[in-house]
């Protein structure tokens, strides 16, 4: 194309230099207004070139999908939520494009806690996930005990979970005790009450070290039956919890403990790292969780800060 005395050339998307390509789809984890996934996605449809370098297995040891939520309503028969369709297909797109993409390279998923997953997606997602190794879950009100089951199995090499709140007791336990025994870490973002507290005791996961908390509302029962019934456990996070006296009653204002007490700080003594902050009249955290129950909205804070752990490992 002639323009003066000046030539342009003209060249094609797919005749980009694929290094340069690679390191521009590389970026796209720094992207904070929506999922890396979804721009992996739209770009792989772009050329033939441009799909066959987002194949490259360097580019999905993480599928992170924690910016990506559900539009739906609360009914009030089963399935007790109803999703938006067109947010379900965003969903179902995301999900068969990503994963044909990673062939089977994903070791971390990460889904947001507001984001509601089918059973047969969950499924689908796991059987093209075999070498997955840290899971954090969505919102279970979708997903039924056979969906989790069948999902957990074909997770082998899981070492770290996180869950928002108690989806799934107590066989969500079970079956990682009996699927994955490299299971090292878990996280849980709700309620955490004496029930599940003897599960995760009577379970056999003798591989446990790390339980993050983490504001969440704790039973004070809760607590000591995890200090006494997981001798193996290295590193407890309990910061910005909601620590309850007894259970919470309905109609009933809650029992807070404003202090640990020597028999608990003596239990905790033996771990490597015991992680607590019960300020709230100087920590915002700690404001947040009393002013939620412990049980976080998380929806009215910023964007992202559910991501945020004192365990750097836990951390997003």
């Amino acid at each position: 194309m002639e323009d003066g005395d000046s030539l342009v050339t003209l060249r094609r998307w797919e005749d980009l230099n694929t290094d340069i390509l690679r390191k521009i789809f590389g970026t796209f984890d720094y992207i904070t207004d929506a999922s890396a996934a979804i721009a992996q996605v739209r770009c792989s449809a772009v050329c033939i070139a441009w799909r066959s370098i987002l194949c490259d297995p360097q580019l999905w040891s993480t599928l992170d999908l924690s910016w990506l939520k559900s539009n739906f309503i609360k009914i009030h028969q089963e399935p007790y939520v109803y999703v938006n369709s067109r947010s379900e297909e965003q969903l179902s797109r995301v999900l068969k494009v990503s994963l044909s993409l990673s062939r089977g390279n994903i070791t971390t998923l990460v889904f947001n806690p507001e984001l509601y997953i089918s059973d047969d997606q969950l499924t689908s997602t796991a059987e093209r996930c075999p070498n997955l190794k840290r899971l954090v879950m969505p919102t279970g009100d979708r997903i039924k005990k056979t969906g989790i089951c069948k999902a957990i199995q074909n997770w082998q090499d899981l070492e770290s979970l996180t869950v928002p709140g108690i989806m799934y007791p107590p066989y969500l336990m079970e079956v990682i005790s009996k699927h994955c025994g490299k299971f090292r870490e878990l996280k849980i973002m709700g309620r955490f009450d004496v029930r599940f507290a003897s599960t995760l005791v009577g379970t056999d996961l003798p591989n446990l070290k790390v339980l993050s908390l983490r504001c969440s509302q704790l039973v004070r029962e809760a607590l000591i039956t995890i200090l006494d019934g997981l001798p193996q456990l290295e590193v407890l996070n309990i910061a910005h919890c909601v620590l309850l006296i007894e259970p919470p009653r309905r109609n009933q204002p809650l029992q807070i403990v404003e202090e640990l007490d020597e028999a608990i700080l003596k239990k905790a003594a033996r771990l490597q790292r015991f992680i607590t902050c019960m300020q709230v009249g100087r920590c915002i955290m700690c404001r947040r969780a009393r002013n939620d129950g412990g049980i976080m909205k998380w929806y009215k804070y910023e964007a992202g800060l559910w991501k945020q752990d004192e365990v750097s490992s836990l951390a997003l």
